[in-house]
């Protein structure tokens, strides 16, 4: 009875045999391979309905460059660390003194293009759908939107700066996050939607980085600007603002049927609802969570979480102040010693 119902069990098992390894790997491969031409099709297709005015524009013909500079950037998040280890920190002052307040002049350009263009075009702030001619106006909120996107390159810059100090605990998620996938999709922007209601949004962030790099400008001249600064904690509660009015700006063109790409409409939806999570984690630690103290000098200690751009920590200002006021002890030490 015992042979006979092994015997039973061994054919059923061969019934069901699994098909050899090499078999399995040829249906991977032909699931891959189609994936990759599905894509490129759809990469073709899409090509069709992007924008003829921007396609020979620096930077927009292809995907590539964007897709490398990006790339190249998180290579630095890897490689830079490691470069830095053993040796002392880059002060870079004047550095970024002119960065910062480059970046003002940029964003303030780009803020003023936008406002004055769209005025100019007529467009409403409401429902706005993309016009592809060459009407001067149109073309000149094209030219502008493609210039937000090219900031968001040169920002890529605020991390090689905090790495080269090495201030690595300002090189958060959410510093990263907002970094690389900026660029990218902004260069998606460009190709398919540079104008309409895509003003909005880049109008309102480039604003707000005219007060972001303001600050940040004021805070590379010194700790003597510090008294002046107390405004800090408002730029993120601005910046958590504008996510709410870009998801309702969104959710209104929705629900009213605004001839504007559906697809943009729900991808900033999502992309701004990752704002705001990230952005009231990091306002709710750097600013709501009850510090604690250390024993010796009794001062807060906080988790090191940075603005999403290049900006000052309060544990960064600290130290500023802490190497500043260590620099003064020894000047006095020479004085007496002399």
């Amino acid at each position: 009875m015992a042979c006979k119902l092994q015997r039973t069990i061994v054919s059923a098992l061969s019934a069901f045999q699994l098909p050899p390894v090499t078999t399995i790997r040829i249906k991977a491969m032909e699931v891959v391979t189609h994936l990759v031409n599905d894509t490129v099709e759809f990469y073709k297709w899409s090509l069709t309905i992007a924008d003829k005015r921007v396609q020979h524009w620096p930077m927009m013909s292809s995907p590539f460059p964007t897709l490398a500079i990006s790339c190249l950037y998180l290579i630095f998040l890897w490689a830079g660390p490691k470069y830095m280890q053993d040796r002392q920190p880059y002060t870079l002052r004047k550095t970024l003194i002119v960065y910062n307040f480059s970046m003002v002049v940029l964003n303030f350009y780009i803020a003023k293009e936008l406002l004055l263009a769209s005025r100019a075009a007529g467009y409403s702030y409401l429902c706005q759908p993309v016009n592809y001619s060459n009407d001067v106006n149109e073309v000149r909120v094209a030219s502008a939107l493609w210039w937000y996107y090219i900031s968001k390159g040169v920002e890529f810059l605020d991390t090689v700066f905090f790495i080269l100090r090495k201030k690595f605990n300002q090189v958060s998620f959410l510093h990263v996050y907002h970094h690389c996938t900026m660029f990218i999709l902004w260069w998606i922007g460009i190709k398919w939607v540079p104008g309409g209601q895509s003003f909005f949004g880049a109008t309102i962030n480039s604003s707000i980085h005219v007060l972001m790099y303001g600050y940040y400008g004021l805070a590379a001249l010194g700790p003597q600007m510090q008294k002046y600064l107390w405004w800090k904690k408002y730029l993120t509660i601005i910046q958590m603002i504008q996510f709410h009015v870009t998801i309702g700006h969104a959710g209104h063109s929705l629900y009213t049927g605004c001839p504007f790409p559906c697809w943009m409409q729900w991808a900033l939806i999502g992309y701004a609802v990752t704002f705001i999570i990230l952005f009231a984690n990091f306002y709710y630690h750097a600013y709501r969570r009850k510090p604690a103290f250390s024993r010796k000098g009794g001062k807060p200690i906080t988790n090191g979480s940075s603005v999403v751009a290049n900006g000052h920590s309060k544990v960064e200002e600290e130290e500023e102040d802490d190497e500043e006021d260590n620099g003064k002890r020894q000047k006095k030490g020479r004085a007496k010693r002399e």
